[in-house]
C-alpha cells in the first residue's frame, strides 16, 4: 500500500503532539526509542543534544511551568519515508503570568514505530524571555553541537 509508512508515521507524530499537550510524559516515553536523541536550536539552557532520559526530564520541567497546560497545534505536516516534518505552534500561560506562544519547525525521524530523533527549531528569543527568564546561559542539556 503506497504511503502506508508515511501515514503511520504521521499518525504517531500526531499522538506525540497530543501527548505533549496533555503533559503526558509517560506516553511520550513510550513513543521514544531507547536510543532517542533530541536536538534543540540556539543557546538556551536546554539547547543542544539530549538523550532520552535528559529529554524527558527537561520536558517535565518545562511543562510543569504551565499550570493550565501548554497546547501544541500542528499547522502542517509532511512525511517521506522515516522522516516527518512538522510546522507547529504552542500556546500557554507560564507560571510567571506571561503568555508563551511560539512557532516551531520539528523534524522527527521514526523507526519501527518509535521516534529516534527530534530536531526542534523555534523562536529562541521568545523562549529565552519566557522559559529561561532572559538567561543567556548555554547548554544545560547538551554541548556545543548546535
Amino acid at each position: 500500500m503506497v504511503g502506508s509508512l508515511e501515514e503511520s508515521n504521521k499518525a504517531l507524530v500526531r499522538t506525540f503532539f497530543e501527548s505533549l499537550s496533555r503533559a503526558d510524559v509517560e506516553a511520550v516515553r513510550e513513543l521514544y526509542a531507547d536510543d532517542f536523541q533530541l536536538w534543540t536550536a540556539g543557546t538556551l539552557p536546554f539547547s543542544g543534544t539530549s538523550n532520552k532520559a535528559q529529554a524527558l526530564e527537561g520536558m517535565r520541567g518545562i511543562l510543569s511551568s504551565f499550570p493550565d497546560g501548554l497546547e501544541f497545534s500542528i499547522r502542517a505536516m509532511t512525511a517521506e519515508g522515516e522522516r516527518v516534518a512538522v510546522e507547529a505552534e504552542s500556546d500557554g500561560v507560564h507560571t510567571s503570568g506571561t503568555r508563551y506562544h511560539n512557532r516551531y519547525h520539528f523534524l522527527l525521524v521514526l523507526r519501527r514505530g518509535r521516534i529516534v530523533q527530534l530536531k526542534e527549531y523555534l523562536d529562541t528569543e521568545h523562549a529565552r524571555e519566557v522559559l529561561a527568564g532572559g538567561s543567556a546561559a548555554a547548554g544545560a542539556a547538551g554541548g556545543d553541537d548546535r
